[in-house]
C-alpha cells in the first residue's frame, strides 16, 4: 500500500530554524514549557506573543507534511467498512511495520543498546494519556466515551500504581535513564511534536484521533519485541511490566477504538476520514524515521563492517 514512498525530513527551513534539527528541538523546548503547569506571571503578554509565533511555525510543520503525504490517502474508501478496512491494513502494510530493529532489540541487543534506544523513546513520548484527554473535547458522544475508557485505563482505573505514564517513568529511573531534549535525536522529537500538534489544535482532531488510533493498532507486536529482549538480558519484571501490558492491552484498545471512535465518527461524516487517515500515516512515517535513526546509531557499533560498506 506504501512501498517505496519515503520522506527525506520532517523540517522547515526559515533563518531561525534553517533544518529540520534546529526547527524540531525548537519545538520540543516550547511544548515542554507550554504543557508544563505553570502559575500567573507578569511577564504573560511576552508569552502569548511566543505561543502565536510558535503556533505558525508548527502550523507550517504539519501543513508541509500533510501535503507530501496527500497521494497516500487521496483514493482511500470513506464508507465506515471499507475506512476500517484501510485503516487495519496499516499494521501490515503502513511506513515501518516490520521494521527489523525490534526483532533485533529482542534477540541480539545489550543492555546497554536497550537503555539508549529507551532513553530516546522517553525522550519522545508526548503523554499518551493527555494526548487523549485533549484530543477528546467536543467529540461526539460514543467516540468521547471510547476515548474515556481509554483514558480511564491510561490512569490505572484509578489506581496510581496501574497509572501508565508513571510505569514508564519508573522504567527509565530503575534503569539509570535521563531523556532529555538536547541530547534526543530530532526525529524522536518530530513524532512527539506532531502528536502534540494533532491534540492541542482543534483544527487537527481527526489527525490526532487516527495518530492515537494508529499507536494502539500497532505497537503491540514491537513492544512485546522490547519486553522479550529486556527479559533477555535479565530486566526484573516489575520494570518491564509497562511493556508486557501493553503487548496485551493495546490489542483490546485498538479493537474497540476502530469499532466505537473511528466508525461512529466516519458513519456521522464520511469526509473526516481522509483526516483520520492523515494523522495515522504522519504518525508512522514518524515512527519509520525513528526507526531507521536508531538502526544507524545502534547498528554502527554492533555491525560496524556492513555500515562501513555502505
Amino acid at each position: 500500500m506504501f512501498g517505496g514512498q519515503r520522506l527525506a525530513n520532517l523540517g522547515l527551513f526559515t533563518p531561525e530554524f534553517p533544518d529540520a534539527e534546529a526547527l524540531h528541538r525548537g519545538l520540543a523546548h516550547w511544548n515542554h514549557r507550554r504543557m508544563a503547569v505553570a502559575t500567573p506571571t507578569a511577564g504573560w503578554r511576552a508569552e502569548v506573543a511566543e505561543e502565536a509565533r510558535m503556533k505558525r511555525l508548527e502550523g507550517e510543520f504539519v501543513e508541509q507534511f500533510r501535503a507530501s503525504i496527500a497521494p497516500m490517502v487521496a483514493d482511500l474508501p470513506t464508507d465506515p467498512d471499507g475506512f476500517i478496512g484501510w485503516f487495519e491494513d496499516l499494521k501490515a502494510f503502513g511506513p515501518g511495520q516490520g521494521d527489523p530493529l525490534f526483532d533485533w532489540l529482542e534477540v541480539e541487543a545489550s543492555l546497554e543498546d536497550l537503555k539508549w534506544f529507551l532513553t530516546q523513546e522517553a525522550a519522545g513520548e508526548a503523554g499518551f494519556d493527555d494526548l487523549v484527554a485533549l484530543t477528546q473535547v467536543k467529540l461526539s458522544d460514543r467516540a468521547k466515551l471510547e476515548l474515556a475508557r481509554n483514558y480511564w485505563d491510561e490512569m490505572g482505573r484509578g489506581n496510581a500504581n496501574g497509572m501508565h505514564g508513571p510505569m514508564l517513568t519508573r522504567t527509565t529511573a530503575v534503569l539509570g535513564l535521563t531523556p532529555t531534549i538536547d541530547f534526543t535525536l530530532w526525529q524522536s522529537l518530530a513524532l512527539a511534536n506532531a502528536m502534540t500538534a494533532f491534540a492541542t489544535t482543534r483544527r487537527y482532531t481527526y489527525q490526532s484521533v487516527g495518530a492515537l488510533g494508529v499507536v494502539e493498532l500497532t505497537a503491540p507486536g514491537r513492544v512485546a519485541l522490547v519486553d522479550a529482549g529486556l527479559k533477555r538480558v535479565g530486566v526484573a519484571p516489575e520494570v518491564r511490566k509497562y511493556f508486557a501490558l501493553h503487548a496485551v492491552l493495546d490489542v483490546e484498545h485498538s479493537k474497540a477504538w476502530n469499532a466505537e471512535a473511528l466508525i461512529p465518527l466516519v458513519t456521522e461524516n464520511p469526509d473526516c476520514a481522509r483526516h483520520i487517515a492523515e494523522g495515522a500515516v504522519m504518525r508512522l512515517i514518524c515512527g519509520e524515521q525513528c526507526f531507521d535513526t536508531y538502526r544507524a546509531h545502534l547498528w554502527a557499533h554492533a555491525h560496524p563492517l556492513v555500515y562501513a560498506a555502505e
